[in-house]
């Protein structure tokens, strides 16, 4: 394939992905603090500046080679984990859900976000490639982030927010699974089942979602 396809691909998927893994570090650890935690804001990690949260193998290493595996279908990655202790919340029980969920709600809002923004440039008249494939981009990266999240296996954030919302000994059960749960996803990534029955619906549901929302703009300017 034609290097400069994947040059300036990779160029379209940087910045959408830079942005949804800063973003949703950041979404952890604001909500933390506005519920009494104040870990991250004092280790300096609620802060734009990417270079606080890069992690070199989940921020350029793996979204890079998923890249490269799905043939430039999509692109995801993870940063460093944002320092947050639950137990200093003000009300731990009904918060801890809050700050666990704000990564993938801030990952939805972003996808929102870039939907408009191309919305805006079809408006516009711009067809650009890089700009409009960056727009796309930055949905996909979004819903795909927040859909992965969402995988109800801790240390995911969907995993610890059931963790959260179980019965003690259902919840003890599940926590105990986490040292181990970057490697089952692995292996159910490996096996086909978190693509094909876990992510593609849940980002079709989210797609139809954003749909539903802009659905006043695309009618405005229809």
């Amino acid at each position: 394939m034609n290097p400069a396809f994947w040059i300036q691909s990779i160029l379209v998927y940087c910045i959408p992905t830079l942005f949804a893994i800063t973003l949703h570090e950041v979404a952890h650890g604001w909500v933390a603090r506005r519920c009494g935690d104040d870990t991250a804001w004092v280790a300096g990690r609620i802060t734009l500046n990417p270079l606080k949260h890069i992690d070199p193998v989940g921020t350029i290493l793996f979204p890079l080679v998923l890249f490269v595996a799905t043939g430039g279908s999509y692109a995801l990655g993870y940063a460093k984990p944002v320092p947050v202790r639950l137990g200093r919340l003000r009300d731990p029980r009904k918060q801890a859900i809050l700050v666990i969920l704000a990564g993938p709600a801030c990952n939805f809002l972003q996808a929102l976000l870039w939907a408009v923004v191309l919305v805006g440039l079809q408006v516009a008249g711009i067809r650009e490639r890089f700009f409009v494939g960056m727009a796309q981009a930055g949905v996909l990266v979004n819903l795909a982030m927040f859909a992965f999240n969402l995988l109800p296996i801790p240390p995911l954030d969907g995993g610890r927010a059931l963790v959260e919302l179980l019965p003690y000994k259902a919840a003890h059960a599940l926590a105990r699974l986490e040292p181990w749960g970057f490697m089952l996803v692995t292996l159910l990534v490996v096996a086909g089942f978190v693509d094909t029955w876990w992510m593609r619906p849940l980002i079709d549901l989210s797609l139809g979602a954003v749909r539903v929302v802009l659905s006043p703009l695309y009618s405005l300017f229809s």
